[in-house]
């Protein structure tokens, strides 16, 4: 993979660089919240490390600018913060992961190489069809009617749990297993901002959401028709 790590600690950024390049991956750093934008914007990366507190503007604009642009790459943030508040504001604005600091620099190659692990059910040219909603697996590219919705890498993983077998009901710690592998390191509030984030994408205005609540289940995918 091709990573950009964005750690305005020089200490810090040397150690992780070292670590990500030993782990057999490239990587690019940035110290500071517009290089790290522009940095992101000349070259394409797999997934990005993304620190909050940052000089000229923090990691949550970093990942604002770059949702905005487009940019699918994945995202893992650290933080130096322990509030739940803050890691829900990091996922609600497009994050994948989070990671607390300090942290080992094991678990970070860890949850790296979890987020670049594509699913093992995900075969090139497998599309699926639920509706008039279209998911190419392969070019992680969705539709809806013909028109290209951009979501996030993970935003892409739950829907794909749901066009694989719509019409079942999921938990939202089945959801956790199948995305995370570590759904004990989340409370349901991470699926639910997810299923809040998809929702806002893919619904059409004036109409019922197609990912329905199963109230004290979880949620399950319904095209009207």
């Amino acid at each position: 993979m091709d990573i950009l790590l964005v750690e305005d600690e020089p200490q810090l950024a040397a150690h992780v660089v070292r670590a990500i390049k030993r782990a057999g991956h490239g990587v690019d750093h940035a110290a500071d919240g517009p290089s790290a934008v522009e940095t992101a914007m000349k070259r394409h990366h797999d997934l990005m490390v993304l620190d909050v507190n940052l000089p000229g503007f923090d990691g949550f604009e970093v990942l604002a600018r770059l949702r905005a642009a487009g940019l699918p790459m994945r995202v893992l943030m650290l933080t130096a913060r322990s509030e739940v508040g803050d890691r829900v504001a990091g996922l609600k604005a497009g994050a994948d992961d989070y990671l607390t600091k300090p942290f080992a620099l094991e678990e970070l190659l860890a949850r790296i190489e979890a987020l670049g692990r594509r699913n093992p059910h995900a075969e090139p040219g497998n599309v699926l069809h639920v509706g008039d909603l279209c998911l190419d697996i392969s070019k992680r590219r969705l539709t809806r009617a013909g028109e290209r919705i951009e979501l996030s890498p993970r935003e892409l993983e739950v829907l794909q749990i749901f066009m694989q077998e719509p019409g079942r009901t999921f938990s939202r710690d089945e959801i956790c297993e199948r995305i995370w592998e570590r759904e004990h390191e989340y409370d349901t509030r991470t699926v639910e901002i997810f299923i809040m984030r998809l929702r806002k994408k893919i619904d059409r205005k004036g109409a019922p959401s197609i990912i329905t609540t199963v109230r004290g289940i979880g949620y399950h995918l319904e095209l009207p028709g």
